[in-house]
């Protein structure tokens, strides 16, 4: 018999998550790694399994995920994103707890393009009045 799973897809910035949720006792996977080994600071490990712990389910569910593009801050919430999503998959009940804790919003900052004769979006050339 198929082990049921649910699926969701989180994006923030330019990281993109694919999460599995399969039913099993918490453990976090991310890239054949633990979240632990992935993500080095305690902020960002917190910040992926708080979906988890609103909704009570951080001891029913294993979640499996790749993530890929941007840095460890776009990538946690890429992923945090995805597990919300996986959740109301999971359980259309989950649905307001998680949309009231801004779960299910995906963040639409971006990176600002870079302008022609700036040297970053808004920084310019140092002045001199000499």
């Amino acid at each position: 018999m198929a082990k049921m799973q649910y699926c969701g897809t989180g994006r923030r910035k330019s990281s993109v998550a694919r999460v599995r949720l399969v039913p099993g006792n918490g453990n976090v996977t991310v890239n054949k790694k633990s979240l632990d080994e992935y993500f080095g600071l305690e902020l960002l490990r917190k910040e992926v399994r708080r979906p988890l712990e609103l909704v009570g389910a951080d001891s029913k569910f294993d979640v499996v995920a790749t993530v890929n593009g941007g840095g460890t801050t776009g990538q946690s919430g890429a992923l945090r994103h995805g597990i919300a999503r996986a959740l109301v998959q999971a359980d259309p009940e989950n649905k307001p707890a998680l949309k009231a804790a801004g779960f299910m919003t995906r963040d639409p900052r971006m990176k600002e393009r870079k302008k022609y004769g700036l040297k970053k979006a808004r920084r310019a050339s140092q002045f001199s009045k000499r």
